[in-house]
């Protein structure tokens, strides 16, 4: 049985090793400290939950949900104007979806036919170039440098690149570098999406996960933005509701509907019981996000911290739940840094390189622990840097 062409692009061979190379340190009676994968270890709020008890005995909400509730729609677009100011129509511009990831994936089906191309961010989050060879698209990376602040440089992309190009995947604050963005540079986004008629898809999963004062800002606060793009978000960062699966595209009408026919032909929407506990995240009580962006805080602070007093440097994001951390001294190879830390440490992190060619150089780690094991961490880390 031959797999489809397309299937040779996607790889999670360095996810897969690791996990592989978790369970035999584990079988070995060690318990392995898992800074990897970025999935948020608290539950949602108690009125989240108590949302989702009741919506649970509506026997209205098992039926096939199709376009998301219309209050739905109307919270979203609420939130968005009480944090960003910025005015969405619920009836037209949002798109409900089974989680941020969902709509990522789907895109560019819409918009990519094969050989058309996307500008896609190295390092950057897997699906944004998974997307583009689903599609059978081909990928020009934008390299994101620490000397430009991990930010794409506009100005070095080829004019017949730019013009060929259909789709450009941005993400800020950014999953894997930690990085965040300000206006400026979205102004400079929006000018070259018209110059060169590009779809901008901006993913702000990770907008409330922000630190020391600091508030993220949308893409489409930009004036021109909703002309040339749309911008992705989701429940599981802010409200600790990543096994809900459920999110949102928001923006222009027109990507948006095709984003919607492609969606219309896969499924059938988000469950409603789902979609109500959405509303209650939405328009309930925010303390548990400022809580949730304390608790990230103070975890950071532990971690980087810690690994500086034993002699790893990095520096400290003002967004995100990751750290992206320069390898220490004496490694050249993340994959092999991060497979010694493994074994000698019992520590998991994820090497730059499983992002993209120019992640390597860099690790990823997750702060999806409580304190007591982040410090754990940092003991065993230091010990094995030491030795």
């Amino acid at each position: 049985m031959e797999e489809a062409k397309r299937m040779r692009g996607l790889s999670s061979a360095i996810f897969s090793e690791l996990e592989q190379l978790k369970k035999q340190v584990e079988a070995r009676g060690r318990k392995v400290i898992n800074l990897s994968v970025g999935s948020p270890d608290r539950p949602p709020a108690p009125h989240i939950i108590a949302a989702l008890h009741r919506a649970v005995d509506n026997p209205l909400n098992y039926r096939y949900p199709l376009d998301g509730l219309p209050a739905l729609h109307r919270a979203v677009a609420g939130w968005y104007r009480r944090r960003f100011g910025v005015t969405i129509d619920p009836e037209g511009e949002v798109l409900v979806l089974m989680g941020s990831q969902d709509g990522l994936a789907h895109i560019a089906l819409a918009y990519i036919d094969p050989g058309d191309v996307a500008l896609v961010p190295d390092p950057g989050y897997p699906i944004y170039a998974g997307s583009i060879l689903l599609a059978g698209g081909e990928i020009y990376p934008m390299p994101l440098l620490a000397r430009n602040g991990f930010l794409p440089d506009l100005e070095s992309i080829p004019k017949e690149v730019a013009r060929r190009a259909k789709l450009m995947w941005l993400n800020y604050p950014n999953n894997p570098v930690a990085a965040s963005a300000n206006r400026p540079f979205f102004e400079k986004v929006v000018a070259f999406a018209r110059q060169f008629d590009i779809i901008v898809c901006h993913d702000v999963a990770y907008a409330e996960l922000a630190y020391d004062g600091f508030k993220p800002m949308s893409f489409l606060e930009v004036p021109g933005a909703r002309e040339v793009g749309i911008e992705f978000y989701s429940l599981s960062k802010t409200y600790n509701m990543a096994g809900c699966r459920i999110g949102f595209a928001l923006g222009n009408r027109e990507i948006l509907g095709a984003l919607g026919r492609i969606k219309s032909n896969i499924d059938y929407g988000v469950f409603r019981v789902v979609q109500e506990a959405g509303i209650a995240a939405l328009e309930g009580p925010q303390d548990c996000v400022e809580e949730t962006a304390r608790l990230y805080q103070r975890r950071r602070d532990v971690l980087v911290d810690g690994l500086g007093r034993c002699g790893w440097s990095m520096p400290k994001p003002s967004a995100s739940m990751f750290v992206w951390a320069p390898l220490p001294a004496g490694y050249a190879s993340s994959r092999q840094f991060a497979l010694d830390l493994l074994e000698r440490a019992g520590v998991l992190v994820v090497p730059g390189l499983a992002f993209g060619a120019n992640g390597e150089g860099y690790v990823r780690i997750a702060l999806v622990q409580e304190e007591d094991l982040l410090v754990e961490a940092v003991e065993r880390v230091g010990r094995f840097l030491t030795g």
